[in-house]
């Protein structure tokens, strides 16, 4: 047999966690053909000796919807070895359209979207016009109630349920692969915790998860992972918890009990997980953080974020405040932090940032839990400065806390990002380097393989990573930071 492509002598990581074997892999057409000692005749060989050789990493929490059809390149996940990037996360769906292109502005404040109709149109666009990587996606709470509710903060009518109910039956027969919620977010944060279970139960049988941006990671971290549990346990459906995290410095240390709940849950016979982005800041939209009232003044704020902590990522208009924090806007505007984010959100309503709010043992705490799976949650908003986990993530894991840190294993720091993810998921053959799985590989170098992006200068590619395949066709073909 010819093979299109052999990978010779590489370091062969195959997502189960199980220790590296040195040997080669065959791919042929979308597939991996065999893996060991090939000796077929191929076209083309990568001689991949003193590299590793990972099945495609799988970012599973995304805010790629919109991205991948308007920069279907991705280059910012691919040249990182993302092969796969799961959308619709925090309850930001791509559909209903209307509703979703009001969240998409934020992202994509210039952009011109192309119309589809329902998930069913949104994933036939990317079937005809496909991206550079796999897409799975999630149905969006926030997305749907906005599309029959609006913003209104009351219980849904029988008659605005049955509409949600519909939305949310359509995304399932389109292939959806789950429910995500955004509990800070307009408008999720006025659903109660029955509504939420009474839509996620549509999810019961099918095998599609349940995943939440819980309804507090602060103070209320514990009390919001007992209702994300619940509606789970209630809906008979699995859980994933979104970048499991204590937010905001008096919050620290909540993780280690979080962490018990899930292993209570666990034992209890329950599907609950959570996943994790390597960095001690986050990033979200600067109106979350307003509505919430989650912001302090600056040096102050009990429970809250510090004005100093917060900075301005990405604007439509006013590219001198990208980079400054509001307390650095308060003390240039002269005015006080709720005139400062009043004046802020008026000029900039779509405005994102990023807070440093997380403290980095909680970060190890939770990387190192058998619990947490890897996602980027990077904020595709490409100008300006966006948090740097969107291009560095999994580089991270692997070279500072793998290698450098040795808080996980190299083999489950791959696991982390590839076969857990995709069980977890549902995406078959994926995620595990096997005869017959779809070949997305990932060939790099684990002596040099670093994220790169600051805060400062986050748009920067990792280093060490030489290939990068996708369903069996070249997107990387070299290490784009060493030339």
């Amino acid at each position: 047999m010819t093979y299109d492509w052999i990978f010779r002598d590489a370091e062969i990581y195959d997502g189960t966690g199980a220790p590296p074997a040195v040997g080669d892999v065959a791919v042929q057409g979308d597939r991996i053909a065999e893996v060991g000692r090939v000796t077929g005749e191929t076209r083309q060989v990568i001689d991949a000796t003193g590299l590793a050789l990972a099945p495609g990493f799988i970012d599973v929490h995304t805010h790629d919807d919109f991205a991948a059809v308007l920069h279907p390149d991705m280059a910012f996940k691919t040249l990182g070895g993302v092969t796969t990037s799961i959308v619709g996360n925090c309850g930001m769906g791509a559909a209903p359209y209307a509703a979703a292109t009001v969240l998409a502005r934020s992202f994509h404040p210039r952009a011109t979207l192309p119309a589809w109709e329902g998930y069913a149109g949104y994933l036939a666009l990317l079937d005809a016009a496909p991206p550079a990587l796999n897409v799975a996606a999630l149905i969006g709470h926030g997305t749907v109630r906005l599309s029959v509710m609006g913003r209104k903060a009351e219980r849904p009518s029988a008659s605005e349920m049955s509409r949600m109910k519909d939305a949310v039956h359509e995304g399932l027969d389109a292939g959806a692969i789950g429910l995500s919620t955004g509990l800070i977010y307009e408008p999720g944060r006025h659903a109660d915790t029955e509504e939420l279970i009474e839509l996620t139960s549509l999810l019961r049988g099918t095998g599609a998860l349940y995943t939440t941006h819980m309804r507090n990671e602060g103070l209320g971290l514990l009390e919001s992972v007992d209702e994300a549990i619940r509606i789970g346990e209630a809906a008979g459906v699995g859980v994933q918890i979104s970048h499991h995290k204590a937010s905001g410095r008096d919050a620290w240390g909540l993780v280690g009990r979080s962490l018990d709940r899930i292993d209570a849950a666990q034992r209890a016979g329950l599907d609950v997980h959570a996943d994790q982005y390597p960095y001690t800041a986050g990033s979200t939209v600067l109106s979350a953080l307003a509505e919430g009232g989650r912001l302090g003044a600056a040096g102050g704020g009990v429970g809250s974020i510090r004005a100093e902590d917060v900075v301005i990522a990405s604007t439509e208009r006013r590219a001198e405040w990208e980079g400054k924090s509001v307390a650095a806007l308060m003390a240039q505007f002269e005015l006080d932090l709720a005139a400062t984010l009043a004046r802020v959100l008026a000029e900039e309503p779509g405005a994102t940032v990023v807070l440093h709010a997380m403290s980095e043992d909680d970060v190890r705490t939770v990387m190192r839990h058998p619990s947490t799976m890897i996602g980027s949650d990077g904020l595709p908003t490409l100008e300006g400065k966006p948090h740097p986990r969107l291009y560095g993530t999994f580089a991270r894991v692997l070279g500072h806390y793998a290698r450098d840190l040795s808080v996980l294993s190299l083999p489950d720091a791959v696991y982390r990002m590839t076969g857990f993810s995709a069980a977890k998921f549902g995406l078959r053959d994926r995620g595990v380097i096997a005869p017959g799985n779809f070949a997305d590989l990932v060939l790099f170098d684990p002596g040099a393989i670093i994220d790169r992006g600051t805060f400062e200068d986050p748009n920067q590619t990792p280093a060490g990573i030489h290939s990068v395949f996708v369903n069996g066709e070249a997107v990387v073909s070299e290490d784009p930071a060493a030339s």
